[in-house]
């Protein structure tokens, strides 16, 4: 029995460890980390970095970009833009972390799911929806300036439209790539339960969070959903592990840019080279991207944070991760009982 304790101990460390081939061409992860650090470098020089990220949140819109007609490839991102849109604003009309926030998670959740399961979206899928309606969702924000933070985030889509546009002109997608269709009508019942499972997978861990008075409860929602991209139980292990060994390397990487001095320009460019590191390493091994995901989500989360103290931020990420990971793993068993999928 320990021989085989071993030898699957072995075969984990090596899966976390080899780089998978990746169609993904050298310049994707380039034009990506551009949509999203292109609207820091600006709220640097305007001197309201909260803005700029906000933007770069609206800028995330590049990673459903699919390999697809110009014309498709547009339509794809300005949809995805108001969905981002639509998640922060129904999320932060909830009026910042209480139990009706959570309510409303869970809603805004189980929406995300029907809508990108219908429409069969690549792979995040809803991820990045719901962690920008986790974010919104522990933001007390004015509602006189929800408008403001609404725009600056729609500004951020549109300027990825823009830069995908001429990205899709100058190298234009291989020939092979399709539009992907949507689940027939008689499919929706599933699509419903799994969406009200993971809703409430989602709300209830962010609920948990509060319970418990975690410094930042939205991790636990997005930790949540992250390891919730796993279509079987194997593979929710296995992400749940990539994601507690990959957040701890990374803490480490992020105690090591935070010593340096906090010079807006600097945060900036280390927003468009960690996104350039994800990008690269995402498709290829999902806990190395972590190692980079850990610091930029800690770092996009201070400034959105008026300059919480970032000792406070990564001491509490691994606990945050921990909680959430285990609520997705726990809950993703149970969607293991639903129907399985089948296509029309």
């Amino acid at each position: 029995m320990s021989g085989r304790l071993q030898q699957a101990l072995r075969e984990q460390v090596r899966r976390m460890l080899v780089l998978n081939p990746s169609l993904r061409p050298w310049h994707f992860p380039l034009v990506a980390g551009l949509c999203t650090g292109l609207p820091v470098l600006l709220g640097a020089w305007l001197g309201r970095l909260d803005l700029g990220v906000l933007g770069s949140l609206g800028g995330m819109v590049i990673l459903y970009l699919p390999q697809a007609t110009v014309a498709y490839r547009l339509v794809t991102l300005v949809v995805c833009g108001f969905g981002f849109a639509t998640s922060f604003t129904l999320a932060a009309l909830a009026g910042g972390p209480s139990w009706v926030s959570a309510l409303v998670l869970g809603l805004v959740t189980m929406l995300i799911n029907l809508v990108c399961r219908f429409y069969s979206v690549a792979p995040p899928g809803r991820f990045f929806f719901v962690m920008i309606a986790s974010l919104a969702s522990t933001a007390s924000l004015d509602l006189a300036l929800l408008p403001e933070k609404v725009g600056v985030m729609v500004m951020g889509s549109m300027l990825a439209c823009l830069l995908v546009f001429g990205y899709s002109l100058l190298l234009p997608a291989p020939s092979g790539g399709r539009e992907p269709h949507h689940p027939a009508d008689w499919y929706l019942r599933r699509l419903w339960l799994e969406s009200l499972l993971i809703g409430a997978l989602v709300g209830g861990s962010f609920l948990l969070a509060l319970l418990l008075g975690l410094d930042n409860p939205y991790w636990v929602p997005i930790s949540c959903a992250a390891v919730l991209q796993g279509n079987s139980v194997s593979m929710l292990i296995q992400r749940k592990l990539h994601r507690i060994l990959g957040t701890a390397v990374g803490l480490v990487l992020a105690w090591l840019l935070f010593s340096l001095p906090p010079d807006p320009w600097l945060l900036a460019t280390l927003v468009i080279l960690l996104n350039f590191a994800i990008e690269t390493l995402v498709t290829r091994n999902y806990g190395l991207a972590v190692v980079f995901i850990t610091p930029l989500t800690v770092l996009l989360a201070g400034m959105l944070q008026h300059g919480a103290p970032p000792e406070q931020l990564v001491l509490a990420r691994m606990v945050d991760i921990l909680l959430g990971s285990l609520c997705g793993l726990l809950g993703g068993s149970l969607l293991q009982w639903l129907p399985s999928p089948r296509r029309s």
